[in-house]
């Protein structure tokens, strides 16, 4: 088999669903919903372009259970008020070219900028830290009768997300969002069912994915994206994360997609990457491996992946069945056909600053840098990956005025 077989072969996720190749595209939050929180024809050129790209699965970016708690504020909200045909016009966008198109659904808890909330909700009523806690509010506890909420309107969105026509949903259950503060030992410190012990404290990950396998049946794919670990004191360990996947399995899960970090420590963006990982591209790799040798489903690993040479060795090794590509497909949504072709190819993400740190944290160059590609591809144009980062920046504060100043998210 080549290499470039290897990166083409097809992959069974359910009896009745099938990725036409080992490509992956990880949720990015998009930023492109209207004010009232719906698609817009952006969002839907975004994934149509996507589609033609060539990558076998579409992973939406976060798309929100509740429009009281919003991550940012143009996020995609589906929910009692949305507009059915805004959704399936998108599902038609990025179901094109046989491609599998996902909704992510999610809930930030509290990791909600006060900026959007003076009060959000979480498992506990624990602030964020390392610096966070002038740009997010303490958090009130959620209540049991409340958290059963959540659980039915995750199901309620599942059920709409296949009626109008994606392939597909995936729970958000990393980057400390509501999930994961649910699964962390840090953020969770309740002493109910929901509390306490991992097992307690996987029940409201469960619940969800059970609510959400009633409402969809048992061959509509249901995947979960999962840190390996929050790489924090207290938090999620790589152990716990180990456990959750072997008993989601057993519930009857299709795909875990594995990522790790969170606000306070944002690994899943490269921070704190050892320089051995950063050679084999692959942040979360090691963790892979173990995972691997626990799971029949698929794997997804997510984060770093720049070459068809390290993904192809990934696939090989067997730590992998699927590779994640996130913020190249920013810069060039047709990596995916480029690396179907070439067993060669690959991109570089150069490092993005103006030179003043502050500067760039302020204006969440990272993050805003990679909106502005995605704005620019959902507005027919292509990307600019040659942009400077003080272009970047100005656009940013153009577009936020004194908002700019405001954290929107870590």
């Amino acid at each position: 088999m080549t290499r470039t077989t290897q990166l083409n072969s097809p992959v069974e996720i359910t009896p009745t669903t099938v990725a036409r190749n080992r490509l992956f595209k990880s949720a990015m939050s998009e930023q492109l919903a209207d004010r009232n929180n719906a698609p817009t024809p952006d969002l839907i050129q975004l994934y149509t372009t996507w589609a033609r790209g060539g990558t076998g699965v579409l992973v939406t970016g976060n798309v929100m259970i509740d429009r009281n708690a919003l991550g940012e504020p143009r996020n995609v909200v589906l929910d009692e008020q949305s507009d059915p045909e805004l959704f399936r016009r998108w599902a038609e966008a990025g179901t094109a070219n046989d491609t599998q198109l996902w909704m992510q659904l999610n809930h930030p808890g509290k990791q909600i900028p006060n900026l959007i909330s003076k009060e959000p909700v979480a498992p506990s009523a624990i602030p964020l830290e390392g610096g966070l806690e002038k740009s997010f509010n303490c958090p009130r506890a959620l209540t049991e009768p409340e958290i059963e909420e959540l659980v039915r309107r995750f199901a309620w969105a599942a059920a709409r997300a296949k009626e109008w026509g994606f392939t597909g949903v995936q729970i958000h259950g990393a980057h400390g969002y509501l999930v994961n503060q649910f699964l962390s030992g840090h953020h969770n410190r309740r002493d109910d069912q929901w509390g306490g012990s991992l097992e307690n404290r996987m029940r409201f990950l469960r619940e969800i994915y059970r609510a959400i396998r009633t409402e969809v049946g048992e061959d509509f794919p249901i995947g979960v994206k999962l840190n390996s670990a929050d790489f924090q004191r207290g938090g999620f360990s790589e152990e716990e994360s180990m456990q959750v996947i072997q008993t989601l399995q057993a519930d009857g899960l299709d795909l875990v997609e594995v990522s790790g970090g969170n606000y306070e420590n944002p690994s899943m963006v490269g921070a704190n990457v050892k320089e051995s990982t950063l050679q084999r591209e692959a942040y979360f790799l090691e963790y892979a491996e173990q995972a691997r040798r626990l799971l029949d489903i698929p794997l997804v690993v997510t984060g770093g992946f720049r070459s068809a040479p390290a993904m192809n060795d990934a696939l090989a090794s067997g730590a992998t069945d699927m590779i994640g590509l996130a913020r190249p497909l920013a810069v060039d949504p047709d990596m995916s056909n480029k690396l179907l072709a070439d067993d060669n190819y690959g991109v570089e993400l150069r490092k993005l600053t103006t030179g003043f740190p502050s500067l760039d944290f302020m204006a969440m160059l990272d993050i805003t840098w990679y909106e502005q590609q995605l704005a620019r591809i959902g507005a027919g144009k292509p990307a600019r990956p040659n942009m400077g980062a003080w272009t970047s920046v100005l656009k940013t504060f153009g577009a936020l005025g004194s908002h700019a100043f405001q954290r929107r998210r870590a």
